[in-house]
Formats: structure tokens, sequence, C-alpha cells
């Protein structure tokens, strides 16, 4: 899979998302790093951040595609 997908699917879920990055980390298309940084993530323990990622991924979780994901997060005022 290449990243755009997933890159389509942050940028609905994180729509003010003042960084928004997708690495495919091995080249292979199902190992992938993302970073978001975003002011609906302030005041959110690291935890639920992450959470919020696996919800706007949850597709591609679900089906397999995305085989390890490795996740950046950051609320930004």
């Amino acid at each position: 899979m290449s990243t755009q997908p997933l890159r389509q699917l942050l940028e609905t879920a994180f729509p003010t998302a003042t960084e928004l990055d997708v690495i495919d980390r091995t080249g292979g298309g199902d190992h992938f790093q993302v970073v978001v940084s975003c002011p609906s993530l302030v005041g959110l323990s690291l935890v639920e951040q992450h959470r919020r990622v696996y919800e706007a991924l949850s597709v591609p979780l679900a089906d397999g595609t995305i085989h390890e994901l490795r996740i950046k997060t950051k609320g930004v005022t």
C-alpha cells in the first residue's frame, strides 16, 4: 500500500493538523510511521492521542494492510 490512502484517512480525521506525515519504513507497504501534530490533541493523554490515530486507521489495521504502525503525536496550540 502507498502512503497516500493513509494520509487521506488521517487528513480527514485531523483536518486542523499542523504536521501530518506518513512514512513507509521498509518500502514494503505494510510498516508505517505516522506523525500527527494537531490542536485537537491538546490536553489528551498520549494513550488517547494514539487511540485517535488508531481509530482513523481502523480499516487498514483491521484488514491487515498495516502490519506494523509507529505513532508520534503532539497536541499543538
